[in-house]
């Protein structure tokens, strides 16, 4: 590392540097360091590294499974034996200097409530401090993240199709940039909120006031329920069941069209998504057929993991899609002039089919 300040002498060659004996917590490198150590700690007593999710370990002994869930220094601790629990907190003492918080109450900024029904995630905490910060007042709760048939576009987009911008540009780049931010990372439990804040995310580089005030309404609209959350079953079937649709060339700007989608676990919601395809599509049959395929690499990602936690998943995935034509598509194995052009990366999809995965 480079010398601190006050160590090096007058003249002295400032090509000189500290040899570092152990890696220090503020430096690029400590994160990985700190992630080898607690690997190598945790596979040397007999836990197993995910091969689906790298920050996963787990470790089972017949019926009884315990789980360590890692981010950065922060564990999560979960299991069906409280003896391995207290094992692991062992483990975790003899190597390390660490606080044990008890039950699961307050993680990352995502509060969790239990209860004999199932678990709560929410955000509320979050979501009020983001709404004291901008300070809305008595301003009106917004009934829909975003107004009804509302379109947005970027400031070179209005110069080329209308030869000049018709709204006026946000003078403080960063206030934008913050706020959608801040509303990213509130989606992890509003998915409600998911698509508009996929969509206004788009204008960060040169947003518009428009834009500014369209985040504003989402601000409104999470201050209406901002304890709102998701529910996890505790007496649901453990199958997987997928939904997706999209909104064709919905994009004026690209012409691309959104994919939307959720995966749920029973009756609880593990998984959603909104984006923007990567390419034009020529139909909304073909935009579906794109959408169906991403959905599957995401199905076939969650059951090798769910397989890991020790969970059979013996019967094929259920994947709803309501377009017909692209689910013939899916399930015919003959090419034609509809599918010839489609990149062969999404044929995989009718593979899993045949093989009974979804």
């Amino acid at each position: 590392m480079s010398m601190p300040e006050g160590f090096r002498s007058k003249g002295e060659s400032k090509s000189r540097v500290c040899r570092l004996l152990k890696s220090l917590y503020d430096l690029k490198q400590a994160s990985r360091q700190w992630s080898l150590k607690l690997t190598e700690a945790l596979v040397d007593n007999g836990y197993i590294q995910s091969l689906h999710d790298y920050s996963l370990f787990t470790k089972v002994k017949g019926d009884k499974i315990v789980l360590l869930h890692i981010y950065v220094d922060d564990l999560l601790i979960t299991g069906n034996d409280g003896e391995m629990v207290v094992e692991l907190k062992g483990i975790l003492h003899l190597n390390f200097k660490m606080n044990d918080l008890g039950h699961l109450k307050y993680f990352l900024g995502i509060e969790v409530i239990h209860s004999k029904e199932g678990i709560v995630v929410h955000q509320k905490k979050y979501a009020l401090e983001l709404i004291a910060d901008l300070g809305p007042g008595g301003a009106r709760c917004a009934s829909t993240p975003l107004e009804q048939n509302a379109k947005y576009t970027t400031a070179n987009y209005d110069k080329q199709v209308h030869g000049n911008t018709i709204d006026r540009m946000l003078e403080d780049v960063t206030v934008y940039q913050r706020l959608i931010g801040r509303l990213l990372y509130l989606t992890h439990t509003r998915l409600d909120i998911t698509f508009a804040v996929q969509h206004l995310s788009q204008f960060m580089q040169a947003p518009k006031k428009v834009h500014y005030e369209a985040v504003l309404r989402i601000v409104r609209y999470v201050r209406q329920y901002p304890g709102q959350g998701i529910f996890l079953s505790a007496s649901s079937k453990l199958v997987l069941n997928a939904y997706c649709d999209l909104d064709w060339a919905s994009c004026l700007m690209t012409r691309r069209s959104v994919t939307g989608y959720c995966i749920k676990l029973g009756d609880s919601l593990i998984c959603s998504k909104s984006k923007k395809q990567n390419i034009v599509s020529r139909s909304s049959v073909e935009a579906k057929y794109r959408c169906m395929a991403s959905i599957v690499a995401e199905l076939v990602w969650l059951k090798g993991l769910i397989e890991e936690l020790g969970i059979k998943h013996e019967i094929p995935a259920a994947l709803f899609c309501g377009n017909q034509a692209a689910l013939q598509i899916a399930a015919n194995l003959v090419f034609h002039e509809r599918t010839k052009h489609i990149e062969i990366d999404c044929h995989f999809m009718r593979e899993k089919i045949q093989k009974g995965v979804v």
